[in-house]
């Protein structure tokens, strides 16, 4: 009896902790949607505790109609470390809305994730070079596995494509864009030509002396 009774005690309290639980991610939840920055900010950073357990709740808030809701489901999930939240942040690259595919790309420089760098290097030919600017960030963000990709965008016909990739490059510590760089002294557009020098001088490379 006294055994039953301690866990009947419990188990109500474990049903009171999941309610309050539950309670406090529903009013974060409306504080991420109220339309009162403030409040969806501090939102944003309190729904991150709780981890993937809030990833269901902002996964559905990512096919709402609202792009004011997708753009912050979408920054909360940049706070939350968890494959499913890089998969569906990649996935917000793809979002009709601009500023939806822009905090995306800010999202993925905060959690890199190979699997986005497709994505990422079709970004960089955005018509929105704010969304563009922010794809090479990302790269940049991923190192040594963006070399590749980004050394491929340096010979795109589209200069502001190459631009970007370049800054990307320059912005990468890894002795594999050496080469690329050192290549893109070469190009047409005094830009690309420009991070190419800075990303060299950067990693201490003597041009005279470099031989590709």
């Amino acid at each position: 009896m006294g055994g039953h009774r301690r866990g009947g005690s419990a188990g109500a309290a474990a049903l009171g902790w999941m309610t309050r639980k539950g309670s406090e991610l529903d009013a974060l939840l409306g504080d991420l949607n109220s339309g009162d920055d403030r409040l969806a900010e501090r939102a944003v950073h309190r729904l991150a505790l709780h981890g993937e357990g809030v990833l269901p709740a902002l996964l559905t808030q990512l096919s709402s109609s609202d792009p004011d809701q997708r753009w912050w489901a979408t920054a909360a999930l940049a706070q939350i470390d968890h494959h499913e939240a890089r998969s569906s942040i990649t996935h917000s690259l793809l979002d009709q809305d601009i500023s939806v595919r822009q905090c995306a790309a800010f999202a993925l420089r905060q959690q890199p994730t190979p699997q986005a760098i497709p994505a990422l290097i079709a970004s960089l030919a955005d018509g929105d070079r704010l969304l563009a600017r922010l794809a090479g960030d990302a790269l940049a963000a991923l190192g040594d596995q963006a070399v590749s990709p980004l050394t491929e965008a340096l010979r795109d016909a589209n200069p502001a494509v190459r631009i970007e990739a370049a800054r990307a490059l320059a912005a990468i510590d890894d002795p594999a864009v050496i080469a690329p760089l050192f290549s893109a002294l070469d190009d047409r557009s005094a830009l690309v030509v420009h991070w190419a020098e800075l990303g060299l001088q950067r990693l201490g490379v003597g041009m005279v002396f470099y031989q590709p």
